[in-house]
């Protein structure tokens, strides 16, 4: 059975391009433009891993976050951050808020995100 990955991002040419890599390598991959899609994306299909993007509408990625390790049920779903900055303090706060790894937007390509994801869940 495929690995389900839920991908919360808002812009579009990321979703394209990182859904199109992760189906052609076989994950069932769910999109939520949102955070509050995201946080109910992520209660209701329980995914293998979830790709969070920081700044979103409605609800940001660190809000999500906070959601997740507040959840018992929800709190072992490994997490991989999409930001735009990759500030350290940033970045600090993610591995605080239990993140496993991150991507900076203005350098990955869809390699690298398989690379990480095959990393936490395996193909």
């Amino acid at each position: 059975m495929s690995k389900k990955i839920l991908l919360v991002e808002d812009e579009e040419l990321i979703i394209k391009l990182l859904q199109k890599k992760l189906l052609s390598e076989g994950y069932d991959v769910t999109i939520a433009s949102d955070g509050e899609e995201g946080m109910k994306a992520i209660r209701e299909s329980k995914p293998d891993l979830v790709l969070l993007d920081i700044i979103m509408p409605k609800k940001g990625g660190f809000e999500v976050l906070e959601e997740i390790n507040q959840d018992a049920e929800l709190r072992s779903i490994p997490v991989i951050i999409i930001s735009n900055s990759g500030q350290p303090m940033e970045l600090d706060r993610a591995q605080r808020l239990g993140v496993r790894d991150w991507l900076i937007k203005t350098e990955f390509d869809p390699k690298e995100v398989l690379e990480k994801v095959v990393k936490q869940i395996g193909k």
